[in-house]
């Protein structure tokens, strides 16, 4: 028995692909073989990811669909399934989070977080479940968090999406996963991205800014983690090398879940 890690011939639906981590993920998968569809809440979203999808060579299927509106999704998934074909990957990668102290947030700020980052899974799974049931296989990827396991300050809402959507992969796997349809999830570490840029800068005396030091303290790696380190699993997951890992997260965190925290120095 061979092991094949290639996607040729097969179709990745990446929500919220049009740059960041979905992005990278897509990129991976699109090297790998598959064919890249990808949507984003506004058009002008979605002509940015296009051009960048045809920047690095990857000729992408872009459209614009919000991921919390149930009809909305159904409409997608049947037209791209009409455009391009039968979704044989779903990365549920779409997310929000605010950062607001507990009793600061709101009932409806706690609602869309949890909107975007739990129902909206739950929403395109269930979109694409029944095509992949008739085509005899189908690989689900949540991108899930570290926060699926830690609490953290302010994030209250968001820990709570994340942790919902470990126990939705499960679930998915538990009942579908006789179907042929694998469903994992992947939990990013700390990730060099723009928005994360101001907190990695040298200070004006030379020092790292205090969050940097502390990512780094708390990382074996020492070190943020790229973009472009999360589509090796993602591919991983996506491809039949991974047909018997159903129902896991693959933390991909440079160790920091394993991690108490760098020892302090002893004077």
């Amino acid at each position: 028995m061979s092991i094949d890690f290639s996607l040729k011939g097969k179709i990745a639906l990446v929500t919220g692909a049009s740059y960041g981590i979905g992005f990278a993920i897509a990129s991976g998968m699109a090297k790998a073989g598959a064919t890249i569809v990808f949507n984003d809440i506004k058009q002008e979203l979605v002509d940015k990811g296009i051009a960048a999808y045809k920047e690095a060579g990857i000729d992408a299927h872009g459209y614009v669909c919000n991921v919390c509106d149930e009809e909305a999704v159904n409409n997608m998934v049947a037209t791209i399934e009409k455009e391009v074909g039968v979704i044989d990957i779903l990365v549920n990668n779409a997310g929000i989070i605010k950062r607001i102290p507990m009793c600061d947030m709101t009932a409806d700020e706690f609602r869309q977080v949890i909107d975007v980052d739990l129902n909206a899974p739950f929403i395109v799974s269930k979109a694409v479940i029944p095509s992949m049931i008739k085509k005899g296989h189908g690989k689900i990827i949540n991108i899930c968090s570290m926060m699926s396991e830690l609490g953290r300050e302010t994030v209250s809402a968001y820990a709570a999406a994340k942790g919902g959507l470990k126990m939705l992969t499960r679930n998915i796997c538990s009942e579908y996963g006789e179907y042929n349809i694998q469903c994992n999830g992947i939990g990013p570490g700390y990730i060099e991205t723009p928005q994360t840029a101001p907190l990695r800068e040298r200070q004006a005396d030379g020092s790292r800014h205090p969050f940097d030091s502390f990512i780094i303290a708390k990382t074996p790696a020492a070190r943020w983690l790229k973009p472009e380190e999360l589509a090796g699993p993602a591919v991983f997951l996506a491809s039949e090398a991974s047909n018997a890992v159903n129902g896991h997260i693959l933390y991909v965190d440079g160790g920091i879940l394993a991690y108490i925290g760098k020892q302090p120095k002893l004077i």
